[in-house]
C-alpha cells in the first residue's frame, strides 16, 4: 500500500490525517469523560456501521441527527487532525470513534468509567475492503497487485498498522466490564440481537418499537441511501466515489471473490501462527 505515512510507537499512520502531535495529545492529554462511549475498530471493520447503531441507540431510534448531521461529525475520530474542536461541542454522552491500538489509546480512559465497543471483522474481508478503498481515497496510490497487498497487510504496512497486534492488544481487555467486543459477522447474522446486547452493555433500555427503528435505519440499504451516512459529503478531491463507493457491499465473505485458493491457504497459515497464543475463537473461525 503506497501512501504518505509516518510511524508512531511502531504503528503506521497516514500523514495529514494524523500527526505525531495529534497522536501524542490523544494518548497523553485527551480527557476521557466517565460517560463517554468509544467506537473502537481496526480500519474497515465496521466503524461506520457502529457509529450509526450507537447514535440511533442514544437517540432511541429518533432520526433527526441521523438525517441532518454527517456521520463523521456525530462520532469523530478523537486522534485525528482537526477533530478536537468538533468534540468540544458535543453533548454528553459523547460517542467517539478511534482506530488506535491499545498501547496508544488515551491514558485517561484506564482511570475512567467510560466504555469501549470494539468491532472486529474477518481479516480477509478487511484486506478486500482496504484494497478497494485505495481506489477512491486520494491519499493512496491505487493498489494494483492483490498479492502484494496481502503481504503489506500481513507486515502491517497498511493504514492502521498490524491487524494482528491491534486485535491481540485490545483482547487484553476482554474480561473488563468497560469493554464489549462484537464482530461484523455477528452484526450481519443477527442485527437485532446485537442491538439488544449493546443496549444491555450500555445500561440503556429501549422498547420494541425503538429497537425496530435502530435496526431499520442501520441496514446497509438505509445507510447507503442516506447522504448523511454514506460519506457522499466528502469532497471528490479527498474521496473520489466516481471510482467506487465508500459503502461498497456491506457483506461478509467477499474475500472468496478475490483470494485464490493458494492465497487463502497462505494467509490461513500466517494467521494461525500469529494468533496461536490468543485463546479466543472468533466468529469467522466458527463460520468461515
Amino acid at each position: 500500500m503506497s501512501f504518505k505515512h509516518f510511524e508512531y510507537k511502531g504503528v503506521t499512520f497516514a500523514d495529514g490525517v494524523y500527526t505525531k502531535e495529534s497522536l501524542a495529545y490523544a494518548e497523553n492529554e485527551f480527557k476521557v469523560l466517565d460517560d463517554d462511549v468509544y467506537n473502537l475498530t481496526y480500519p474497515k471493520s465496521g466503524s461506520n456501521w457502529m457509529i450509526q447503531i450507537l447514535n440511533l441507540i442514544k437517540h432511541k431510534g429518533d432520526l433527526e441527527k441521523s438525517n441532518t448531521v454527517p456521520i463523521f461529525m456525530r462520532s469523530p475520530w478523537y486522534e485525528a487532525v482537526g477533530c478536537l474542536e468538533e468534540i468540544q461541542k458535543m453533548e454528553s454522552p459523547r460517542i467517539l470513534s478511534s482506530h488506535l491500538p491499545h498501547h496508544i489509546f488515551a491514558k485517561s480512559f484506564f482511570k475512567s468509567k467510560a466504555k469501549i465497543i470494539y468491532t472486529m471483522r474477518n481479516p480477509k474481508d478487511i484486506i478486500v475492503s482496504l484494497y478497494h478503498y485505495t481506489k477512491i481515497l486520494k491519499i493512496f496510490e491505487p493498489a494494483e497487485n492483490f498479492q502484494n497487498f496481502i503481504e503489506d497487510f500481513i507486515q502491517g504496512k497498511v493504514l492502521g498498522g498490524s491487524w494482528f497486534d491491534h486485535v491481540k492488544g485490545w483482547m487484553q481487555m476482554k474480561d473488563d466490564s468497560r469493554f464489549f467486543f462484537i464482530t461484523y459477522e455477528e452484526l450481519i447474522q443477527d442485527i437485532r440481537g446485537s442491538v439488544v446486547r449493546i443496549c444491555k452493555f450500555l445500561g440503556l433500555e429501549l422498547d420494541e418499537a425503538q429497537i425496530a427503528l435502530v435496526v431499520k435505519y442501520s441496514t446497509f440499504k438505509s445507510m447507503s441511501e442516506n447522504k448523511m451516512t454514506n460519506w457522499s459529503q466528502i469532497p471528490p478531491e479527498i474521496m473520489d466515489q466516481s471510482k467506487g463507493s465508500f459503502m461498497r457491499k456491506g457483506i461478509s465473505g467477499d474475500w472468496k471473490n478475490h483470494f485464490t485458493v493458494a492465497q487463502s491457504e497462505y494467509f490461513d497459515k500466517v494467521y494461525q501462527e500469529k494468533m496461536k497464543d490468543i485463546n479466543i475463537k472468533f466468529f469467522w473461525e466458527q463460520f468461515p
